[in-house]
Formats: C-alpha cells, structure tokens, sequence
C-alpha cells in the first residue's frame, strides 16, 4: 500500500500517546523514474508545508544491501521524520497543497512502509 487513508489517519489519531511522533519511512522506488518523482515530490513540499505543520527530516539515506533481512527486503531510502504531534501529521496529509504533491509519492513508488514511533524518554 502507497497511499494514507483517513481510516489509517483516524486510527493513527485514536492510538495518539500525545508529544512528539517520528515517521520511520522506507521506500521502493519504481525503476522507471521513481527517484526523480520522489525528488519532485520533495520540491513540492518546500519550506512552506514543512514550517507550516513543524515537519523535520531528522534522516535520510540512501539503503543498501540488507545485512540480515529476507530477500528482497532492502529499501532504497530510509527516512525519519519528526511532526510536533500525530495531530500535525495528519493535518498536514489532508491539507489540499499536500494532496497537490502527494501524487508524485505515489508515482514514485513500488512499495513503502510509513510506521509511527514515540521517541523513547530518558534514551539516547
């Protein structure tokens, strides 16, 4: 599945511990394209939804070979992302800009995993 929807977004909201959630993503890329589309999705986003809903990519790295994982599960970008809450996360995935861009995600992608963490208090 590539796409959010508003049931993930309502259960994502209704399982909310409350402070801040990072967004672990990976992502498969289509062959055809799929790094320059996510590279213009990127773009698209820019400054002004980033600011506007507190977004900070605190990792992004390009995968390599898996050291221990079944075949075929290496990904081609890992990503970390922090939102102020889920609340902000999901605000930003309906705002109307957002949906705007998200269409070069989905044309970017074969395959993705978009998980939410609590960061751990006390650690690291």
């Amino acid at each position: 599945m590539i796409e959010i929807d508003d049931r993930a977004l309502d259960t994502l909201l209704a399982e909310d511990p409350g402070g801040e959630v990072v967004m672990l993503n990976l992502l498969r890329f289509r062959p055809d394209g799929g790094r320059e589309s996510y590279r213009r999705y990127a773009e698209a986003l820019g400054p002004a939804i980033n600011a506007r809903y507190g977004v900070r990519v605190e990792y992004m790295g390009d995968g390599g070979r898996a050291l221990v994982a079944e075949d075929g599960q290496a990904w081609d970008m890992v990503l970390l992302v922090r939102y102020p809450s889920r609340q902000a996360f999901a605000d930003m995935i309906r705002d109307p800009e957002y949906q705007a861009a998200s269409r070069f995600r989905s044309e970017a992608l074969v395959e993705s995993v978009l998980q939410p963490t609590v960061p751990l208090k006390g650690l690291g």
